[in-house]
């Protein structure tokens, strides 16, 4: 539990910093060497904040043994962002960005198995979770796999790590 405590923590971090980057200065730089009157702006207005070009994306992934986010031992955790460039801890930011980007963010898609891989039946849950902002949509992701074998069988690059 404490594991999954410190990974939404760090989810956080990683999101609240890529929201703050987005946020410009709007009162351009005074030059002047002449006494400037200063007005306050009134009570009720609020600075324009641009979204800049890109809307934020900032993930947390995190595969764990168990059968529940709740209960789940994370065993691996990475971040990933895809605007503007890819970057993060995830061994390939710029392959599971692409990914993501073909699916528009719809981690079912990116999580199904492709039934050519031939796994055994045993039961020893894999759960694999997404939590973050993608393209300025919040994304709290779940989803059980029975075992390793069929994580792997779902032939993605998201949750290769």
């Amino acid at each position: 539990m404490r594991y999954i405590v410190g990974v939404v923590a760090l989810g956080t971090a990683v999101v609240t910093g890529a929201l703050a980057t987005t946020a410009q200065a709007t009162t351009p730089p005074v030059t002047t060497t002449a006494p400037v009157a200063v007005v306050a702006p009134a009570a009720d207005h609020t600075p324009a904040r641009s979204a800049g070009l890109y809307a934020p994306t900032a993930l947390v992934l995190t595969v764990g043994q168990g059968e529940h986010r709740a209960d789940a031992a994370v065993q691996r955790a990475v971040t990933l962002s895809c605007a503007p460039t890819a970057s993060g801890t995830h061994p390939l930011p710029g392959t599971a960005c692409t990914r993501l980007r073909a699916v528009n963010g719809e981690f079912d898609r990116v999580t199904r198995t492709d039934g050519t891989t031939a796994c055994t039946r045993e039961w020893k849950p894999v759960v694999v979770t997404a939590d973050g902002v993608w393209q300025g949509r919040r994304i709290a992701y779940t989803h059980t796999f029975a075992n390793s074998c069929e994580l792997r069988s779902a032939a993605n690059t998201v949750f290769a790590f």
